[in-house]
């Protein structure tokens, strides 16, 4: 039995991992695929994959592409979500922000340096014609460290997967004033190079297995009721996010990437371009 590490954030988009896991589907090919759930999301998981802590990670697409430009001894082998991931922007709801134009120049919650949170905000500054040069950061780790942040005025706002804070925002904790969907597929499968080595075709058995759960994933009987139980949903919530979701098999193109690091290069998020084949594998 090959034991793999794999992490990825504790969200409905990772449910088709953890039905194979139960299925005993990598199992049954030899392989112990070994979850890891990471709540403080890509900057962390861009931290596991440098210091072997991970094999694989079902990661943000920009900020991979980021950290690999950076040094990440990783390789992209995959899109995993082809649809944009709708970022939400969250103020505190007993608070007087109402619009965007209202949180230019105020303090933003990330989850880290170099989190799909810290580089969203970027996106979201450039779309509304604010100078990034003046965006805040408040550090708070996880959404939970976003809510005291929020609570007690630390910070101002935070960016996270829509669908997945709509619960604070039912509560009366956080209150929505605008979405920002990324102009990119929102997930990808990223490996160690060391183990893209080492052992190939384990990650190809491993793709094979999910590629062939995430293409019938929409119709596994009551996936809406499974979700909305497992994840603390709406179920009209998760039947939204279902119809706006779109799993991928395939790999990331040559347009795509060079989309991708254009904008991160504008957004001066990153210093320089990386080839294709720095970034990216087929397996």
């Amino acid at each position: 039995m090959k034991t793999i590490k794999i992490a990825g954030v504790p969200e409905h988009f990772n449910l088709p991992w953890h039905l194979a896991i139960e299925n005993k589907e990598f199992e049954a090919e030899n392989i112990d695929l070994q979850w890891t759930d990471v709540p403080e999301g890509t900057g962390k998981m861009c931290q596991m994959l440098r210091n072997g802590e991970t094999d694989i990670a079902v990661i943000l697409t920009e900020g991979i592409v980021k950290d690999i430009v950076a040094g990440n001894p990783s390789k992209i082998v995959q899109v995993y979500v082809d649809s944009p991931l709708i970022w939400g922007i969250h103020v505190a709801a007993k608070s007087n922000y109402n619009t965007l134009a209202d949180i230019e120049n105020t303090k933003v919650a990330i989850s880290r340096l170099g989190s799909g949170s810290q580089l969203m905000a970027y996106v979201n500054a450039n779309n509304q014609g604010w100078k990034t040069d003046n965006l805040q950061f408040e550090i708070v780790n996880t959404i939970d460290g976003a809510v005291e942040a929020l609570s007690n005025g630390t910070a101002d706002y935070f960016m996270w997967e829509r669908f997945m804070t709509k619960p604070l925002v039912d509560k009366g904790i956080f209150r929505k004033i605008a979405d920002c969907p990324t102009p990119w597929p929102c997930f990808v499968i990223a490996v160690r190079n060391e183990i893209l080595e080492n052992n190939p075709e384990a990650i190809q058995q491993i793709l094979h297995i999910i590629n062939k759960m995430t293409t019938s994933f929409k119709s596994i009987s009551g996936i809406d009721s499974i979700l909305a139980f497992e994840y603390h949903q709406k179920i009209n919530d998760i039947q939204e996010w279902l119809s706006l979701t779109e799993w991928s098999q395939g790999q990331l193109s040559p347009e795509m990437l060079n989309n991708i690091q254009n904008q991160l290069l504008e957004l001066k998020i990153i210093d320089k371009i990386g080839t294709f084949d720095e970034i990216v594998k087929t397996v």
